[in-house]
């Protein structure tokens, strides 16, 4: 399965998430910002790419929806909810990720 991940600058949040997934044998992950300075700013390929785009705060959502609506019409967009406050690769960060994709990803 084939998983986005989404944050600002995708320096941080996305990125973790993203690293999470490296060499998992069930799930595909890549991450991108939605800001004109991000890391790697999300583009319709990416969103085509995936089957579940995760959103770390509801503005990226929405920043998605205004930018993308074609691309998301038959995709599930779920927001995460995790503020901008952790560093990447941190402690707290990594497992508040793994308890709230536990609910979304069964083979976590």
């Amino acid at each position: 399965m084939r998983l986005l991940f989404i944050c600002s600058q995708n320096k941080w949040r996305s990125l973790t998430a993203e690293r999470l997934f490296d060499e998992h044998p069930h799930y595909e992950a890549r991450s991108a910002g939605t800001e004109p300075g991000a890391r790697v700013r999300v583009a319709a390929g990416h969103l085509g790419w995936a089957e579940i785009i995760f959103v770390m705060e509801r503005r990226h959502a929405d920043r998605l929806r205004e930018k993308f609506a074609d691309e998301l019409r038959d995709k599930m967009v779920v927001t995460l909810r995790i503020p901008d406050k952790y560093p990447f690769g941190d402690a707290r960060l990594i497992a508040l990720l793994r308890e709230k994709l536990a609910a979304h990803l069964p083979l976590l």
